[in-house]
């Protein structure tokens, strides 16, 4: 009986042997499946953070351009004010030097006209330079939309 207590012993402490070597296997396993995604988790952190940072660098690029944009229009829109005014003074002098009604109206008649075109003239310009601005501030922005989503179509999201 000895003999057979003695062999039970054996092949329970041969399974404990087993079943702590199949253990450590599966910890082993599971620790180095918890490393790598990790190193993904980081690795996809680390990413995001890049493409984050180069979003915002084109958001700021885009807003400096608009600034620069903004303050050419506003010279624009200064001098053709002062130039504006600088005619209206001159106009008004020639008004005051005017001898009939004739000479007024006719007076009056081509400086309205050359207001307007003027105006027209300024408008289209101003124009112009909004749709400039506008596509040089966007193109930054699409760009960065472009990568952006590129880089996230190549990344598997995590459940």
């Amino acid at each position: 009986m000895t003999d057979q207590f003695a062999t039970a012993t054996k092949s329970i402490e041969d399974a404990i042997a087993t079943a702590k070597q199949n253990l450590e296997g599966l910890v082993k396993a599971q620790q180095e499946q918890i490393e790598k995604a990790s190193a993904q988790v980081l690795k996809g952190y680390d990413e995001l953070s890049a493409l984050t940072k180069q979003n915002v660098d084109a958001v700021v690029k885009s807003g400096t351009i608009v600034a620069k944009g903004a303050e050419e229009a506003g010279k624009q829109v200064a001098a053709f004010t002062q130039a504006s005014m600088e005619k209206s003074v001159s106009n008004a002098k020639a008004l005051l030097a005017v001898k009939t009604i004739q000479e007024l109206v006719e007076l009056q008649n081509a400086y309205a006209k050359a207001s307007f075109e003027a105006l027209v003239s300024e408008s289209t310009r101003l124009q112009e330079l909004t749709v400039k601005v506008a596509n040089e501030a966007l193109a930054p922005l699409s760009a960065r939309v472009s990568a952006s989503v590129q880089t996230l179509a190549k990344k598997p999201v995590a459940a």
